[in-house]
């Protein structure tokens, strides 16, 4: 069956993370935007994972649902965790992703993990030891389990980060890289830009919403054709099957709030070239840049951009509806205008928003919308977009280009059989 999944999502007992974010309204805002399969969250939270234990039924093989209800979202339970620890002189700040196929999976890795720190202060808690441990002390509990380097590229938090990183997965996890068959590529990369890395071909590029509200599920998630169970998933994952694994769905990289180097406080925003020609620093106050996705990507790259590995996973990007509104009304997107569009455009027709914007044909958007709304959703998926990337911190800003003359975006996989708006 097809299946989309977007693994990477927090509960409201996280810091930053709205109050809605409970199984109740992950599950119903899951089910709006079309994902069939999303991530509990931040099961190592004492509080949390009771709830989850209440509210969830086995429905699968490893998989959960919703008790006594007619809602046919599935649910895995997931977590993210943060190591921050010295290696080599230097501080380094990783975060990962956790899967576990069963509750007692997640009892034992909570037991382990417990002898470390608190598990009840954040939804995602703190941990002093280093990355490696992590991964054997998940391992020993079920070799189910899965580590997911979570925003791969993010400066502070990351396996790959600027700032507390390291330059490959191998110096991350040493002799426990065996076990990191996946990245999550985050908001401000996408997957032409990790296919420029040649060590990461064995791995599979996933993406997922890193959700702390539940309006932002779905912004990035992974469309498979497999089994709806954590086995198969799982499988489809590790063995980066791409007759399997579909395509993931993707921000604009330049959207993301790290793509361009910069300092948010001095409003310098720059490429990769302009932080060369200024020696990495910042013309206002003289201090260091933060190094953004790009530049970092670059610096590690050991391929030209534009080569498109054998064994790639297709992607396609789109623009989330609601920011698509707000372009359109030229409003903000969490105004009363741009939520009665969307009341009116997706939950009152019971539309998914993805299949409005991925799937839907043009002709058959055009009779059930506005011609301006149809436009733009198929502009957006012809990457006919303008771009102002987003650094240190400030998300970038995609609209549609207002020129329908404009050329369209190239699509990568248009020498293997045509551009079907994945790029």
């Amino acid at each position: 069956m097809k299946i989309i999944a977007d693994l990477h999502v927090h509960s409201k007992y996280s810091r930053a993370t709205s109050k809605d974010m409970d199984s109740d309204s992950i599950a119903l805002w899951a089910h709006r935007k079309g994902i069939n399969l999303v991530g509990t969250g931040d099961f190592t939270h004492p509080t949390y994972l009771k709830e989850l234990k209440k509210n969830l039924a086995p429905s699968a093989n490893g998989l959960f649902k919703l008790k006594e209800s007619n809602n046919n979202v599935h649910f895995m339970l997931t977590t993210e965790l943060s190591n921050i620890y010295s290696y080599r002189g230097k501080t380094r700040r990783i975060h990962n992703i956790l899967t576990a196929p069963s509750f007692e999976a997640v009892d034992k890795i909570n037991s382990a993990l417990s002898r470390f720190g608190r598990l009840d202060y954040d939804g995602r808690p703190i941990f002093g030891f280093n990355a490696k441990e992590l991964v054997k002390l998940v391992m020993d509990v079920s070799d189910m389990c899965m580590v997911i380097p979570a925003h791969a590229w993010t400066p502070w938090y990351s396996v790959f980060g600027s700032n507390s990183g390291f330059d490959s997965i191998e110096e991350c996890f040493e002799e426990q890289s065996k076990h990191i068959h996946a990245i999550e590529t985050g908001l401000s990369s996408d997957p032409p830009m990790n296919w420029r890395l040649e060590a990461l071909d064995r791995i599979t590029l996933i993406s997922n919403s890193d959700a702390h509200s539940p309006e932002k599920l779905g912004r990035e998630a992974n469309v498979l054709e497999c089994g709806m169970s954590y086995s198969d998933i799982i499988s489809t994952i590790k063995t980066k099957d791409n007759k399997r694994f579909l395509y993931t769905i993707e921000f604009f990289p330049e959207e993301g709030k790290y793509h361009f180097d910069g300092h948010r406080n001095c409003k310098i925003s720059f490429s990769p070239e302009q932080t060369n020609q200024h020696a990495g620093l910042c013309p206002v106050c003289g201090r260091p840049l933060t190094i953004g996705v790009l530049n970092r990507v670059e610096k590690l790259a050991t391929r030209k951009d534009g080569i498109v590995p054998d064994n790639a996973i297709p992607f396609k990007h789109l623009i989330p509806l609601k920011e698509i509104m707000a372009d359109i009304l030229a409003v903000g997107v969490n105004t009363v205008k741009v939520n009665k569009m969307y009341t009116e455009s997706v939950i009152d027709k019971g539309i998914s928003e993805l299949d409005i914007l991925l799937n839907i044909p043009e002709q058959e958007l055009k009779h059930i919308m506005p011609d301006t709304m149809a436009n733009s959703i198929i502009s957006s998926r012809n990457g006919m977009v303008k771009r102002v990337p987003g650094y240190d911190g400030v998300y970038g800003r995609i609209s549609v280009l207002k020129n329908m003359k404009q050329e369209k975006q190239q699509s990568l996989f248009q020498s293997k059989g045509g551009n079907d708006g994945t790029c």
